[in-house]
């Protein structure tokens, strides 16, 4: 039986049967319960005379169903999330009138109660086959059709869609609205947002190429009404339509573009075709790091590229999705840099996602880029850095090796000529063959379809002339790869470094070449000076780590803060934290390395890594028994930093919640609760709500807080986020551990925040020990986590719990042994689950690593 899955051959099979033409959907939000709604779909298809088919459907029970008139009986024609159908003609009507249920985990139809004001509000998340939980779809990318909606609610409302409304008829009480019909859409990019969402009431509009003036519109709850930064949000949309109007050489291809903001969402947005729904963590109600703000401008323009490369052009199955998020990670930095105000967007780009790609590049599970995905549990598990970041690292080399120009041409040629329809990764290369004259196949073998990043390193020969060192020979080794152990083509920059009369780091000679084979030697520097520093991959155009030699290596770390490029900082950054995750650099070192220089960084995101990297360093690769020693000093650091640094400076945010994450000493915490009480007072940091609820959380884990402290506190801010806060806060006291253990497993499952909250709070503990009597009950329970979850639940529950922190204490045992006599024990576990155990078991076998590096030194340093 398939359950919920589907297969890519049961696709292919009704690709090959069927094609879908429109969809009328009748949804009732007003009449029914907190549980359900009834829905009702007319969908019109054409397919093979006298075939089968089916259609799929998520539903607690069918109500009716028709097929060109003709009654069918639900009992035996609905069953296991699919309606069967026989005896097709060549042109059909479908109509399923069903009882659907609402969801608390942000899959299918969300509903949320705001605690601030009782009002409901509702929106939809699709991707990726969640479009069957609010009606009966033929769920696959490439069976597009038109979406007409009538949607019930209530008067006071208001409803977004895929279009603007035609009309609103209804009485004091209930309001329908009539969409009209769309394009031609994948059903996981259609959406339906309603409730009494506030609007921003700027009027603003946008000019496309072809004349049409777009209306675009801002919406969020109507208690987060106050935050709303609508004309930032409207005019970097602005700016990004522009820079893809003339990137893609394409009109923006919709009618409007509303954002709307929305509770309790699990990602960070939703590229539903011109009504993107965020995450209303980007309403910003207190102070935020620079970095989220810069974050939220990146998946503004994220989505946005979605609209051209996605929504217009869809890809034909899921194992494209690697090409339509990589693209659009891609074109939203490059839209950042050269549409915006934000010009350092690279450097973020390589601190964060491709951080993340070479994270997740080197685990066990990693994956070639074009990765086989046989049918949708394998996409559930394939969102990850690879899809993402890596992909985008790719594109982005790809980019360097056949020029930018040709490839935005290439690109702009493959979306006009295949609009509205569906496409392959060949249909993309072929267009930029075409435009860049580059072979492209062989690239793509080495690139897309093997896994693993190579790492680059120089090998340098000097002498002595007249009293300078001279280099006599320079060149770069490839070392293959752990995954694939091939070499592969890299197009890169080499830069040359020198201290300056002002003591700064700058760049002395840019050298691009490319970088194939074993060894490559770079002629251009020989017989030149030793500089003070040279860097592998300057600029960042390839996707590989790199090593830099002994004098370099020295330079780097001894003169940090005083580089004239961030990009080229946040590469020696990089580099120095693969040689701690790859066990070259004790993690005392890289410790000492964060502390002796963020102080002087100014680049939000670029601080905001570091201070998770340094979390890392400290609560899991530092040696055990060092460990509460060189916590202790990281956090007395911390707090001297964020005293010292400029008032109400982005740092001296950053470093004071850095500190209260890191405090465990009686006088640190102590300090803790000073600063949120106004006993002590940093000048320019204000105290607001959600910092104080950090501090708080930091209190409790501490046992500086009690139960009191955080009723008061929720008392002060009942709100979505009080109460979200509230259940962090309770979870991270140590003697309610258990009760958050229990009301992870109850009979009601906790909401998507809810749970997501306790998890965060119940790993705070200043004694991992306490933690060890879950191990074994973690173990016990991961199947049925697993079977008796939605995807997304279960994958928070499987990760966040795994004992990660007890690997190397005696109250965990051997974590990596647990992990590995479950995964023996149970070899018919679903691929997905022990893909996730396999993960986390690997993290917890490098922080193995880690330690002992750690417990023995310094590392050699290369």
């Amino acid at each position: 039986m398939p359950g919920t899955n589907l297969t890519r051959t049961e696709a292919r099979e009704r690709a090959a049967t069927i094609q879908t033409a429109s969809y009328e959907v009748t949804l009732d939000l007003a009449t029914g319960s907190a549980e359900t709604f009834r829905s009702r779909t007319r969908v019109r298809f054409t397919a093979r005379p006298g075939a089968d088919t089916f259609f799929d459907l998520i539903a607690r029970s069918v109500e009716e169903i028709t097929l060109n008139g003709e009654a069918i009986n639900p009992e035996t024609a609905f069953a296991d999330s699919r309606v069967i159908l026989s005896g097709l003609a060549g042109d059909n009507e479908l109509v399923v009138d069903a009882t659907m249920e609402y969801s608390r985990t942000g899959e299918g139809l969300h509903r949320f109660t705001d605690p601030a004001d009782r009002e409901v509000y509702l929106y939809s998340q699709f991707e990726v086959a969640d479009s069957r939980r609010v009606f009966a779809v033929a769920e696959q990318p490439d069976l597009k059709a038109t979406f007409q909606f009538t949607v019930s609610v209530p008067a006071h409302w208001t409803v977004f869609s895929n279009e603007r409304e035609d009309r609103i008829e209804g009485d004091d009480d209930v309001a329908t609205w009539y969409f009209p019909p769309t394009p031609p859409l994948s059903s996981y990019v259609t959406a339906i947002v309603a409730g009494p969402y506030h609007v921003g009431e700027r009027e603003f509009s946008f000019r496309t190429g072809d004349g049409r003036d777009i209306p675009m519109r801002v919406a969020c709850r109507a208690s987060l009404g106050q935050y709303l930064d609508t004309a930032e949000l409207q005019d970097v949309a602005a700016a990004g339509m522009q820079f893809y109007e003339e990137a893609y050489r394409q009109p923006y291809p919709f009618s409007k573009y509303d954002q709307v903001f929305v509770p309790e969402f699990n990602a960070g947005a939703m590229e539903n075709a011109s009504c993107v729904t965020f995450t209303e963590t980007y309403v910003f109600r207190s102070k935020v790091p620079e970095a989220t703000r810069e974050r939220r401008i990146i998946t503004n323009l994220h989505e946005l590229a979605h609209m051209w490369f996605g929504d217009l052009v869809t890809m034909e199955w899921w194992d494209d999705l690697w090409l339509n998020e990589s693209f659009a990670e891609f074109m939203s930095h490059l839209a950042m840099v050269e549409a915006t105000e934000w010009k350092d967007a690279w450097t973020t780009f390589n601190t964060l996602e491709k951080s993340w790609a070479l994270s997740q590049d080197q685990l066990p599970s990693t994956h070639p880029i074009v990765a086989p995905i046989n049918d949708l549990a394998d996409v559930e598990v394939n969102f990850d850095g690879i899809t993402y970041a890596k992909g985008a690292s790719v594109l982005r080399q790809l980019v360097a090796w056949v020029g930018q120009e040709e490839f935005l041409a290439g690109v702009a040629n493959y979306v006009a000529r295949r609009k509205w329809g569906n496409t392959v990764l060949a249909d993309l290369l072929s267009e930029l063959e075409a435009t860049s004259g580059r072979e492209l196949a062989e690239w793509s073998k080495a690139w897309l379809e093997t896994a693993g990043v190579n790492t680059l390193r120089p090998e340098i020969e000097t002498e002595v002339r007249d009293g300078a060192e001279v280099i006599t020979s320079f060149a770069i080794r490839q070392l293959p790869d752990a995954a694939a152990g091939i070499l592969r083509p890299h197009r890169l920059v080499v830069g040359t470094y020198d201290l300056d009369d002002g003591g700064r780091l700058t760049r002395r000679e840019r050298i691009e070449l490319d970088v194939d084979g074993e060894l490559t030697d770079v002629p251009q520097l020989a017989g030149s000076g030793r500089p003070d520093l040279i860097l592998l991959n300057d600029e960042d155009l390839a996707y590989c780590k790199i090593r830099l030699d002994d004098v370099s290596l020295a330079t780097a770390t001894s003169h940090l803060s005083v580089f004239s490029d961030s990009l080229a900082r946040s590469l020696v950054l990089a580099a120095a934290w693969d040689m701690t995750r790859d066990g070259e650099w004790s993690a005392t070192r890289f410790v000492d390395l964060v502390l002796g220089n963020i102080g002087s960084i100014t680049d939000s995101t670029v601080v905001v890594v570091l201070l998770r990297q340094l979390e890392t360093s400290l609560q899991h690769y530092s040696a055990p028994d060092g460990r509460d020693v060189l916590v202790e000093r990281a956090a007395d650091t911390l707090l001297r930093l964020a005293r010292e640094a400029e008032a109400g400076s982005d740092l001296q945010f950053q470093l004071t919640k850095a500190f209260a994450l890191h405090a465990c000493t009686p006088a640190q915490l102590d300090t803790v609760a000073a600063l949120r009480s106004g006993r002590e007072v940093l000048d320019g940091l204000e105290m607001d709500t959600d910092l104080s609820w950090d501090l708080l959380v930091a209190l409790a884990a501490g046992r500086l807080a009690d139960e009191h402290d955080i009723e008061d506190a929720l008392e002060a801010d009942p709100t979505a986020t009080g109460e979200q806060s509230a259940v962090r806060a309770r979870a991270a006291l140590p003697t309610h551990k258990q009760a958050a253990w229990e009301s992870l497993f109850g009979e009601e499952h906790l909401a998507n925040m809810i749970q997501l909250n306790t998890l965060l709070g119940f790993e705070r503990a200043h004694d991992r020990a306490i933690l060890g009597p879950y191990v074994t009950p973690y173990f016990e329970r991961l199947e049925s986590i697993w079977t008796e979850r939605t995807p997304e639940m279960a994958e928070q529950l499987v990760t966040r719990l795994f004992p990660l922190g007890l690997t190397g204490l005696a109250a965990g045992g051997d974590v990596v042994a647990r992990a590995q006599n479950w995964l023996d024990s149970h070899p018919g576990a679903p691929a997905a689950l022990r893909r996730l155990v396999t993960e986390q078991q690997d993290f917890a076998r490098r922080a193995q690593v880690a330690q002992q590096v750690d417990a023995r030194g310094e590392g050699s340093g290369r």
